[in-house]
């Protein structure tokens, strides 16, 4: 198996497992469909020619602490399938930059060099503008952290193994309503990104069904570092929490001033908090924080075992849901190639569409009826300076 990444990606990632040169074009030509189907099936199956999966990252840009982990989760998959055998990838790795327009370029180039399946993109925002282009092209697309409502009715050809708000944020809520004795709350996201608008709208049904006031709801745009001037407006409503919907970069200094101006009470935030920046950088501020994952790192089913183990000996950290959703898709790839032993378009869409109770890091995984994910969900708790399970 071969990982490359575009010269730009490259001056500013990590080098992959089995780095090619090049400017990460497909190299050698795309096998035709027919070449693709192979013999055999499950760990029997062969196929001789290179399975050829793009990949769009944000490893520059404001997500990119997010893309950085998925490109290590990727590349530790991609080294064991490797060693796997039987079935060959040729993993293009390209950088949207965290640029939605970046993003439609990589989706026209990797169309044009005809893969077999895209991965990505990082952000959802990224992916609404262009998963239309795969889907018009025929190309299954597999979101391994598109979040927001909506991702998969783009097209029977948009898949994704993150779970979304919508599955996470009830369970975050119902399970710190309990915890905590939430009776009101004020509410703030920002309003300019498809995942935390998504993420508001799974908080603010969350909250009416657990009869949870909302006192007050603010918003503020992605890009915004000084929440000063919002945190005291929201402590003067007096609330028992406060529930954000904002990516890391805005989260990490929102918890922060917000534990400068007094504010002690508990902060529950969407998939966008599950970042180990959060308590990197945030440091003691972000002790108590709640967040909603899709992945119990503490979790010991044995791909999840085996997992922790094999990153953390290989990057010397430990990984964070990015990098086991991004590993888990491309496991969950090579699951449905060898299930019915072929790996061109076609065949992968109806077999991303049958996976059941697959043992994943992620748990026994399923797609659903409409291209989504099932798998188990987790609420954690800032403690000590690492995720634990919120009991």
């Amino acid at each position: 198996m071969r990982a490359k990444l575009s010269t730009a990606a490259a001056a500013t990632a990590a080098v992959v497992v089995l780095t090619s040169c090049g400017s990460g074009e497909a190299g050698g030509g795309q096998a035709a469909a027919g070449d693709l189907a192979g013999e055999g099936t499950g760990d029997s199956c062969t196929i001789e020619a290179e399975v050829p999966i793009g990949a769009v990252l944000s490893l520059t840009g404001a997500a990119a602490s997010y893309g950085e982990s998925q490109q290590k989760g990727l590349e530790l998959a991609a080294a064991q399938l490797a060693e796997k055998g039987g079935v060959t990838y040729d993993l293009t790795i390209e950088d949207d930059q965290t640029d939605p327009r970046q993003g439609i370029t990589l989706f026209d180039q990797f169309v044009s060099q005809d893969v077999s399946l895209i991965l990505g993109p990082t952000l959802s925002n990224a992916a609404v503008q262009s998963d239309p282009i795969a889907q018009e092209a025929g190309v299954p697309v597999l979101g391994i952290s598109n979040t927001a409502a909506g991702i998969t009715e783009i097209g029977d050809y948009v898949f994704r193994d993150s779970l979304t708000e919508q599955a996470v944020i009830p369970q975050t809520i119902a399970k710190s309503t309990e915890a905590f004795g939430l009776a009101d709350v004020v509410v703030l996201y920002s309003n300019d990104d498809a995942f935390t608008e998504s993420g508001y709208e799974a908080f603010a049904a969350a909250l009416e069904d657990e009869g949870v006031t909302v006192t007050d709801t603010l918003t503020f745009s992605k890009a915004d570092t000084d929440f000063r001037a919002l945190l005291t407006q929201a402590q003067q409503s007096d609330p028992d929490a406060l529930v954000v919907s904002a990516l890391i970069e805005a989260a990490i200094p929102l918890v922060t001033q917000a534990r400068e101006l007094g504010i002690d009470v508990p902060i529950i935030g969407g998939n966008g908090f599950n970042n180990p920046r959060l308590m990197a950088d945030a440091g003691d501020a972000a002790e108590g924080v709640v967040v909603g994952a899709a992945w119990n790192s503490a979790s010991d089913n044995p791909e999840n075992t085996a997992f922790l183990a094999d990153f953390q000996a290989e990057y010397g950290s430990a990984p964070d849901q990015f990098a086991a959703q991004a590993f888990a898709g491309l496991m969950l790839v090579d699951q449905a190639v060898r299930s019915g032993c072929a790996a061109d378009r076609e065949s992968l869409k109806q077999a991303l569409g049958e996976l059941e109770d697959v043992p994943t890091v992620l748990g026994q995984f399923s797609i659903d009826e409409n291209r989504d994910a099932v798998h188990p969900a987790v609420v954690q708790v800032v403690r000590d300076g690492a995720f634990a399970v919120l009991e």
